[in-house]
């Protein structure tokens, strides 16, 4: 290991021989010889456009052998909320389940991103605190300044939120036009993070007290939490409310309720404890548990903590859940190979290796190794369609970009593109086999935030 050591420095320091010479460029530019015909229609079109699979540009077949009933389709505009809205699609689905569909609900998706801001700015806070004695150019440290403060997340993120501060419905606390644009209200919390961080461990070094540090994080949180109140108003308190039918009828009396009374009532009880979070990742072992580090909303709360299963098993789990009519968090690379006009995912969707005279042939290992793919947008899982040996053949989820989107509101992924880009999936116990469920309750191994995998839905 010394001698590779030794030797990799002196092969990059030398820079005459890495750079691009007469020769080497000779060599590149014979390589290069496009039609004039490929060339102008390149120059003038877009790239999905030349590469786009005509015969997938329709999808005929819209048939599920199984799925879950519809529910109304929300819109996340321009925020990475998809956590939160996949969260609540469960929630909201689970209680017009237990009520035969005889009532629905609509969450409030404002009032727990407000508690989500304000637990996320103590994370960084505090974290800042607990790294205070590394110098600022430490991986950790770093990791708090670069990305204080985001509008991703994860499904026990939102079950930690919704346990600690309760749910209300939209009704109670509507959106705001910075709960549906985020980026600059994520600049400015940023921004002001990283200048009280900065305090906080100035105030460490000068050895202040443990408490007087306490204190003046509480103040400067302060200022967070009124930043927040400007722009996503005062999270609400209690409210009136009646509860309604699929088609807007009023089923019950009024009735004032807290926050957590409120989810007390719809949710029923704690979430945390009654799933697993399961992940595909094959460049690490299967039927190991995982944990991420800091990959969660709240100091206190719970880490991403995950058993790593094939593809095939969180299949089955999937199956059998939809064969329940119980609709799944997910999450996927939805980037890849997306039809946007019709919401179809599939691996032939564009031939971009044509094209450009080439091929990708990474694997999904390597993929997530090199940062080509992660985990990037959460949606809910609502139906497959299995042959007649019971094998899935494609998928339907419920996405957050509003009911114009794909098949109206929804997306149709086959079963080789769900294979490739789906990474997480929350499962409730009742339907995980019991030698997963066994292999879930080991001690997890511990992971790096900063692996190209662990991005936060968004």
């Amino acid at each position: 290991m010394l001698s590779v050591a030794v030797a990799m420095p002196a092969i990059a320091q030398n820079r005459a021989q890495g750079g691009i010479d007469a020769g080497m460029l000779r060599q590149i530019t014979q390589t290069a010889k496009p039609s004039a015909a490929l060339s102008n229609a390149m120059a003038a079109n877009s790239i999905d456009d030349l590469a786009k699979n005509y015969r997938n540009t329709t999808v005929s077949d819209t048939h599920f052998s199984i799925e879950t009933p519809k529910q109304s389709i929300h819109n996340q505009r321009s925020s990475g909320r998809c956590w939160m809205y996949s969260s609540f699609n469960v929630m909201r689905a689970n209680f017009a389940k237990r009520h035969q569909d005889t009532m629905r609900v609509e969450f409030s998706h404002d009032y727990l991103f407000f508690w989500d801001q304000l637990e996320k700015a103590n994370l960084m806070l505090q974290g800042v605190i607990d790294c205070a004695g590394k110098p600022l150019d430490d991986q950790r440290v770093q990791f708090f300044f670069r990305n204080p403060i985001n509008d991703g997340g994860t499904f026990c993120g939102a079950a930690d939120l919704a346990e600690k501060y309760g749910l209300v419905p939209v009704e109670a606390q509507p959106e705001t036009y910075s709960a549906e644009r985020t980026s600059r209200l994520s600049q400015l919390l940023s921004s002001k993070l990283r200048e009280q961080g900065l305090e906080l461990r100035k105030m460490v070094a000068d050895g202040k007290s443990a408490n007087a540090i306490k204190q003046r994080k509480t103040e400067m949180l302060g200022v967070i939490y009124n930043m927040l109140s400007l722009t996503l108003g005062d999270p609400i308190k209690s409210f009136t409310y009646a509860f309604k039918n699929k088609d807007g009828k009023t089923v019950t009396p009024s009735r004032t309720f807290t926050p957590l009374e409120f989810y007390r009532e719809t949710v029923g009880g704690p979430v945390n404890g009654t799933f697993i979070m399961a992940m595909n990742d094959p460049r690490r072992e299967y039927y190991k548990t995982y944990e991420v580090e800091l990959d969660r909303h709240t100091y206190d709360g719970h880490n991403w903590c995950y058993i790593n299963l094939p593809m095939e098993d969180i299949a089955q789990m999937a199956i059998a859940s939809l064969k329940d009519g119980t609709k799944l968090y997910s999450s996927y690379d939805v980037g890849k190979q997306l039809n946007r006009t019709n919401g179809y995912l599939a691996l032939d969707n564009y031939d971009y290796g044509t094209l450009f005279g080439t091929t990708f042939p990474m694997n999904k290992a390597q993929r997530i190794a090199t940062f080509d793919s992660g985990s990037s947008h959460a949606m809910t899982l609502t139906a497959v369609d299995l042959d007649a040996s019971g094998n899935p053949v494609k998928w339907k989820v419920e996405n957050s970009w509003g009911g114009d989107s794909g098949q109206k509101g929804y997306m149709i992924m086959t079963n080789e593109w769900f294979n490739e880009y789906a990474f997480r999936l929350v499962v409730d116990k009742k339907y995980v086999p019991q030698h997963i469920l066994k292999a879930s309750e080991q001690k997890p191994i511990m992971v790096m935030p900063e692996d190209p995998l662990f991005l936060q839905d968004n």
